[in-house]
């Protein structure tokens, strides 16, 4: 009888993409299955936050109370003790090539995959067995990070930064644009980092590149920090200047107090994140600005967090990813005393407040103009998720994968309503 094996991922675009070469490796050898039908389940793990862990290790014992064997893989596997000790067997994000090996130790004798090694993950990419769901390809250009954030334990799972090869990032995004997929994710911890571990910022020659590559498609670039945006600036419009490149930036600014920056080791300023945003807003017509927020970091006083309020009341993101503070062990600031739960959900409410206000202000503007949209997924209620070339999302009716024009007829704070012309 054929072993059967399902993935389950969680968290960021890196993991997906690393669930795709995993995915790969796995057919090869196994039945892909459901969760439901699976003797075998690959838990492709996210430890961003506490809440996070804690569900996931809440489902690796409700599998394994169902009788199936669990292989831990993602950044649990390095920052958490409780779910590798549940573990039949793990697999660290830079040892995934070997989770064929990993899925056998579970059945035949616990072993852990997760000394440190560098793999080239685009190297890999010929092997990736992409879900065909929607129209979105996942392509990794690099792992780790060059920072050092005191709340922050992705480093430790991740380690240092090591850039993918050019050549075989751009091999695969032509691949994936060959093979039907039309918006391209570019993801790492930090895209503005790429190439800064081979002694240059290489993130601007990527985009010129992919933007060679025939074919009808769209590029999304993921989260690049601030001092990294700030110091290839002038390159990286230029290069966000071609049609293919969705004018998004997920530039993550975490507070608006650069004393609390410094606290956070955040390596960039508040002034570094304004600088950026204005310029991409003076070179485009219409750019999509993301960013992050904790709220109820340990030295963030209550005049901390109106600076924060104000910041995001005067660069008007369009998104503000919000997440209050959860210390994580091993980091630095998992050391400090907390601030208290109920101040951190009343200071999430009071962003989120603002950024609905802010967000739904920004999409007005759109009602009543005529765009192009790609569509890039299926989604509820007859609509499916299209986005304009700024990447904002526009629900309307249209083929996955078909670039349309639509006329926007209404909006909420996160997305446009389009009605296909």
């Amino acid at each position: 009888m054929t072993l059967k094996v399902a993935i389950e991922t969680y968290g960021c675009t890196a993991n997906q993409a690393d669930s795709d070469i995993m995915r790969g490796l796995i057919s090869r050898h196994f039945e892909l299955s459901s969760v439901e039908n699976a003797d075998v389940v690959v838990l492709n793990s996210c430890g961003v936050i506490d809440f996070t862990e804690r569900k996931i290790i809440r489902r690796m014992i409700e599998l394994k109370n169902k009788g199936k064997k669990v292989v831990l893989a993602g950044c649990l596997t390095r920052i958490s003790k409780e779910a590798l000790g549940l573990a039949d067997s793990a697999i660290s994000p830079d040892n995934l090539d070997m989770v064929v090996d990993a899925i056998l130790s579970a059945l035949n004798g616990r072993k852990l995959y997760t000394e440190r090694r560098f793999i080239d993950k685009a190297e890999l990419s010929s092997l990736k067995c992409r879900l065909r769901n929607n129209a979105i390809a996942i392509v990794s250009i690099s792992e780790g990070c060059l920072g050092s954030c005191s709340f922050c334990a992705t480093k430790l799972a991740r380690g240092e930064l090591r850039s993918f090869s050019m050549e075989k990032i751009v091999e695969e995004v032509d691949s994936a644009v060959k093979n039907g997929f039309r918006e391209i994710q570019l993801t790492s911890q930090d895209t503005g980092a790429y190439g800064l571990d081979k002694g240059k910022a290489m993130l601007p020659e990527l985009l010129r590149k992919i933007s060679e590559i025939e074919g009808e498609f769209r590029v999304r670039v993921g989260m690049m920090n601030p001092q990294h945006a700030v110091r290839i600036l002038d390159e990286l419009i230029e290069a966000y200047g071609s049609e293919k490149i969705y004018k998004f930036l997920h530039i993550p600014v975490q507070s608006g107090d650069n004393r609390v920056l410094e606290d956070m080791k955040r390596n960039h300023t508040v002034e570094d994140y304004v600088e950026v945003v204005e310029a991409f807003r003076k070179s485009f017509d219409d750019v999509l600005i993301s960013t992050d927020i904790i709220v109820g970091f340990p030295t963030e006083t209550e005049e901390s967090f109106w600076k924060s309020y104000e910041l995001i009341k005067e660069t008007r993101p369009d998104i503000v990813n919000i997440t209050r503070f959860s210390p994580r062990k091993g980091t630095p600031a998992a050391k400090l005393k907390d601030v208290p739960g109920w101040v951190k959900k009343e200071r999430s409410r009071i962003l989120t407040n603002l950024m609905r206000e802010i967000g739904l202000e920004n999409n007005r503007r759109f009602i009543g103009k005529v765009a192009r949209v790609l569509v890039t997924k299926e989604g509820k209620n007859g609509k499916n998720l299209a986005r304009l070339d700024s990447y904002r999302a526009v629900a309307t009716e249209g083929k996955v994968g078909e670039f349309i024009e639509v006329k926007i007829k209404d909006c909420r704070f996160n997305y446009l309503v389009g009605s296909p012309l």
